[in-house]
């Protein structure tokens, strides 16, 4: 619980719970430093209930001894119900009537009217039911402990005077911080000297480090690689992505799916109903009719015991908490559970392309020499350049050099120089060399009639052609594009056996590339050449037709789409800022 202690104490805030009906204890002491019967009083007492229930059962069918049978059945009814009674009890302190009050007058009810066993079966799976939903709550209680773990307590930070160790919560915005070999990074910055690769598969769900250099930027709950690094904080502790992470898992324990509100508002009324009936069946025929008490005693509490919709109760909030723990191991985070709800309703599927279907980010599909250079050495030409660019193309080409190969001892260039929107020029081996686009070779002019025809066919798709050349002259091209995901088709293929019905692209590049990716995809309809708002028009038309529909974006421009449709989806590190 969060509250601003100049506004309001704990106590104050204590005495409203109280006035609620619940039990309240101010502990800071922590799960661990907890006493046995808080941690495992309610698995001891379920354990007892079956325990004793088992061997009433038992006894009973055998026929040995009734009594004693009768003896462990009760023991199996007050054991399983001794926490339904505590919570009765503190409901009918606050004048309310709920589920617990209803099960335990049922087990009261059938102990009299010598339905033993039945008493103690509704007890024991009453409590067993609960016993999994605490645990399940636990469980997600862990992953959030687990999560404050990857917050580091103190950070080493850069001052006039020298660096000093501070805790995270005093780290100021625009604070320098200098973070060693194999730390946590506490807070969300931007590098300003250093490089280093950094894990950031707790927060992104990134598979591989992920390089950092001058001008990256570094998430709180990363974990640094070998390199020192410096950064500059851009957000205090509290609003970091770890921060945001945690109060995403605290929202979705917190919203209660419909089916839990609903069953919540039923036991509310339902259980007075039930009780006024009985009550009802108990009184008005020996009172008015004349009928005899003690039958209609026994009716009245047999009424009270079938009247328990356990199954109803029970089952809706462990199934919601189950589905959100066990979506979580796999890596997959809800807002609450009213979302795994509607997802399960999903029908209709608009994807957007870039980072959901595609890889969001280019690769080399294609190298073609225009001379007698073989395309192994116009590769490694293209990469000897492109090693000293920043450009987002060079990690691309020397990727795909690396495979081939290629970069064994690769030369190093000389007098290198970058042309922005063109591309660069440098020496290799004393040779001069010319990378970038058409327009760096006088316009395309260099380029020969059939040479312009391959490099117009490659754009018309979508792809990304760069030359490489000696002066104006070009000698032969890389192509990059954004490749289909390889899991991609079967996780279209996935939604169908579940019951999709439309599967729908949305994506704001040219109808060329759009139907380029869309013939390697098994889709129902592709809309390219979209504008932010464009998409969500799409996705409000359907919505208002009355469709349940899920949006699965990138989570950038996406952001209103996401926001419009039913169920938005964000995929992985392209997706986690969005999501938070």
């Amino acid at each position: 619980m969060e509250f601003d202690p100049h506004a309001v104490s704990p106590e104050r805030i204590a005495q409203a719970i109280s006035g609620a009906g619940f039990k309240v204890r101010i502990d800071d002491r922590g799960a661990e430093a907890l006493t046995w019967w808080e941690r495992h009083g309610r698995l001891a007492t379920t354990s007892v209930s079956g325990v004793a229930l088992g061997t009433g059962l038992l006894l009973r069918f055998m026929g040995v001894r009734p009594p004693v049978a009768k003896l462990f059945l009760l023991a199996a009814t007050v054991s399983g119900g001794w926490y339904v009674a505590r919570r009765a009890w503190q409901a009918l302190r606050h004048g309310q009537l709920e589920m617990n009050t209803l099960m335990g007058i049922a087990a009261v009810g059938a102990i009299f009217i010598g339905e033993w066993a039945e008493a103690g079966s509704a007890m024991f799976l009453f409590s067993l039911a609960q016993l999994l939903e605490a645990r399940s709550m636990d469980r997600a209680r862990n992953a959030i402990r687990r999560l404050l773990d990857l917050s580091p307590k103190e950070a080493t930070v850069r001052k006039e005077d020298g660096d000093i160790r501070l805790p995270v919560d005093r780290i100021a915005v625009g604070d320098v911080v200098v973070l060693r070999p194999g730390e946590r990074v506490p807070v969300d910055g931007i590098v300003l000297e250093g490089t280093s690769s950094v894990n950031q598969a707790p927060i992104t769900g990134e598979s591989l480090p992920v390089a950092k250099t001058r001008g990256s930027r570094v998430l709180a709950g990363s974990l640094n690689g070998r390199g020192v690094l410096e950064f500059r904080t851009e957000k205090p502790a509290s609003d970091s992505s770890l921060a945001r992470i945690i109060h995403l898992v605290e929202n979705a324990q917190a919203q209660r799916a419909r089916s839990q509100t609903f069953i919540d508002g039923f036991a509310r009324y339902y259980t007075p109903a039930m009780i006024v009936f009985a009550l009802g069946l108990v009184l008005v025929p020996p009172f008015l009719f004349g009928q005899v008490f003690s039958t209609w005693l026994y009716r009245g509490l047999v009424v009270l015991v079938i009247a328990c919709p356990c199954a109803l109760v029970i089952s809706t909030p462990v199934s919601i908490v189950c589905g959100l723990t066990r979506a979580a191991r796999e890596g997959i985070l809800f807002k609450g559970g009213v979302y795994l709800e509607e997802l399960g309703k999903i029908r209709t599927f608009f994807f957007d392309k870039t980072g959901t279907l595609t890889k969001g980010k280019p690769e080399v599909v294609h190298v073609e020499s225009f001379c007698d250079l073989p395309e192994e050495e116009l590769l490694r030409l293209a990469a000897s350049l492109e090693s000293r660019s920043e450009h987002p193309l060079a990690g691309a080409i020397l990727d795909a050099a690396g495979r081939n190969g290629a970069t064994d001892e690769l030369p190093a260039p000389t007098f290198v120089q970058a042309v922005p929107g063109m591309g660069i020029r440098g020496k290799v081996n004393g040779e001069a060399y010319t990378l970038g686009n058409a327009a760096f070779f006088d316009n395309g002019s260099g380029l020969s009639g059939p040479q312009r025809e391959v490099v117009g066919e490659w754009e018309r798709k979508g792809a990304t052609v760069v030359l490489i050349g000696i002066g104006k002259t070009p000698l032969g091209m890389v192509v990059l594009r954004d490749s289909v995901r390889e899991e991609a088709n079967a996780g279209l293929s996935e939604l169908r056996l579940l019951g999709a019905k439309e599967l729908t692209m949305l994506t704001g590049d040219n109808p060329e590339t759009g139907k380029a990716i869309a013939s390697q995809l098994s889709l129902d309809t592709v809309h390219a050449g979209l504008l932010p708002e464009d998409k969500v028009a799409l996705v409000r038309e359907a919505v208002e037709k009355g469709r349940k529909v899920a949006m699965v974006g990138d989570g950038i421009n996406d952001a209103p789409s996401l926001a419009s449709a039913t169920v938005g989806v964000v995929m992985g590190a392209a997706g986690t800022g969005v999501a938070l």
